[in-house]
């Protein structure tokens, strides 16, 4: 039996989310890396008793990826259903995370998934698939927070109900990495201090700063026994930045934090 993920709810999202896959409405997470929107999907879709499908999008993933392509399979030729057109035949939900990486070919081909007719259509088959009663669609994406990072057209976004996610409180986080590692909540609350410290440093330039993600990684090297500065500094300084000034920078900072 799946363990039920760990989510602690920061706001009004599992409620969002209840409502969406209700109306069955589609639905967009925004916000920096590591905020957690993944693993919301992921507990919704426990709580929800529904198969969820992943796609992890980058720049080259294409409609073809999703939908589906003819494959040689011996003699023969054969048609090979995508996970998106698994997801829509058998009523599962498709999330399609960091969706503005992809092709727009991608974008092309959800669209008609995304309002009123709820139908995928395949041109290389040439038929078109009515949507599962029970399937959804859901995507995520970074806006603006990295430099030169895609971003979706306005048009696209309006077919979605959209959920902003950000970095939890300071009291939230500190309980998050307790859950999620068993460490002390002293070490606990300083590396969460360490994190809002960063997060403050604007004048840094980071195109990334501190996720919790990279709190719960730190965290875990510390409970199993790494040096808590070398933990901060392999898990969370090191992956922020290439510049060796900014990376001395930091570990002076988080080595007097620690």
């Amino acid at each position: 039996m799946q363990k039920k993920p760990y989510y602690l709810a920061i706001g009004k999202e599992i409620d969002v989310f209840k409502h969406a896959y209700k109306n069955k409405l589609p639905l967009l997470l925004k916000g920096p890396t590591g905020t957690g929107k993944t693993r919301f999907v992921e507990y919704m879709a426990y709580k929800l008793k529904t198969d969820m499908i992943t796609v992890s999008c980058h720049e080259e993933t294409s409609a073809t990826d999703l939908i589906g392509r003819y494959i040689i399979k011996g003699s023969e030729t054969i048609w090979l259903d995508g996970p998106l057109t698994k997801a829509v035949k058998e009523g599962h939900i498709i999330y399609l995370d960091e969706i503005a990486e992809a092709r727009p070919d991608v974008i092309v081909a959800i669209h008609s998934l995304t309002d009123h007719r709820r139908e995928l259509y395949i041109d290389k088959l040439g038929i078109t698939h009515k949507a599962h009663k029970n399937f959804m669609m859901l995507a995520s994406f970074n806006p603006g927070y990295q430099k030169g990072f895609k971003e979706l057209k306005p048009s696209t976004k309006q077919r979605f109900v959209a959920l902003a996610f950000s970095y939890p409180s300071e009291k939230t986080e500190k309980e998050i990495l307790v859950n999620e590692t068993q460490i002390e909540s002293a070490i606990a609350k300083k590396l969460v201090n360490i994190a809002t410290k960063i997060r403050n440093l604007t004048e840094l330039g980071l195109t990334e700063t501190v996720s919790t993600r990279l709190l719960i990684d730190a965290a875990k090297l510390i409970h199993t026994g790494l040096p808590k500065r070398l933990a901060v500094s392999v898990a969370i300084v090191e992956p922020l930045s290439d510049d060796l000034e900014i990376v001395a920078a930091l570990k002076d900072l988080t080595d007097l934090m620690i």
